[in-house]
């Protein structure tokens, strides 16, 4: 498999010849499952206070003749504060009074960060790399492109150090509709979500992959919908949001190279 290197000034160069990861097979369900693998990490562990609801006066009396008696009061048999002069108040402890314990409160035993076996997973983001050259599977994702895929860079774009050169050259690598695409597809969070990250939802526009950072992090991590990750550093959730694969990626000449020299995710 073969494919061309262009210049950051939109010129073909060289053709290249692609390392093994760009032939993997493609399989959605080994790709979804690493996803959510990686995205049950960030979840909390949650327990419950053992004496939530607990921490009060409130007692049932059964017996009849007795102070703070309940039965045939006509009142509901549940247990209830007490008061000051052998009196009773409102119900307490019971899951449906106010203030009373939750019935099933989250379990400090549950399994909730979900684990993948390390082939799986290195084959998941092979197949999620060999997904970013099938145009199909990009064009299914909502991703406009121009040319041939993958698309590859060359080496100098990870010298890029300012925005606009970066944007320059992401234009005329022929993603500039897809830059557009997700600017346009940024809006507010509704609700209380305005207060989580930065109040906005954007669209994912392009990744670029990069060897050696001389500067291309900086200048692309401020574009709408444009991710910078070194190859090494590479996982399925970059590769493939949501689970779905087929994310538009840009390829620097190095991170090719590394992919091949250092055998990567092999």
């Amino acid at each position: 498999m073969k494919a061309v290197v262009t210049g950051i000034d939109g010129k073909k160069g060289a053709e290249i010849d692609l390392p093994r990861q760009f032939s993997e097979a493609y399989r959605p369900d080994l790709i979804n499952r690493a996803f959510l693998a990686q995205r049950s990490l960030y979840l909390q562990p949650k327990g419950n206070f053992l004496r939530a609801g607990f921490q009060n006066t409130a007692e049932y009396y059964g017996r009849r003749h007795r102070s703070r008696q309940i039965i045939n009061t006509g009142r509901s048999r549940l247990p209830r504060e007490k008061i000051t002069g052998y009196g009773t108040g409102r119900v307490m402890i019971v899951p449906h009074a106010r203030g009373g314990h939750r019935a099933h409160p989250p379990k400090v035993v549950k399994t909730i960060i979900e684990k993948i076996n390390f082939k799986e997973k290195q084959k998941a983001v092979r197949s999620a790399i060999a997904a970013t050259a099938d145009p199909k599977l990009v064009r299914e994702r909502n991703h406009f492109f121009e040319g041939r895929l993958p698309l590859i860079v060359d080496s100098a774009f990870e010298g890029v150090t300012r925005v606009k050169d970066a944007k320059s050259a992401l234009e005329k690598l022929g993603v500039e509709e897809d830059l557009q695409r997700a600017r346009a597809g940024r809006k507010k969070r509704s609700g209380r979500g305005r207060l989580r990250k930065g109040g906005y939802k954007t669209p994912r526009s392009a990744l670029i992959v990069y060897g050696e950072d001389h500067g291309v992090w900086r200048a692309t991590r401020n574009i709408p919908g444009v991710n910078c990750v070194k190859v090494s550093d590479l996982t399925v959730e970059d590769l493939a949001p949501g689970g779905v694969a087929g994310r538009l990626t840009v390829w620097t000449g190095h991170a090719v190279e590394a992919l091949k020299k250092d055998g990567l995710f092999e």
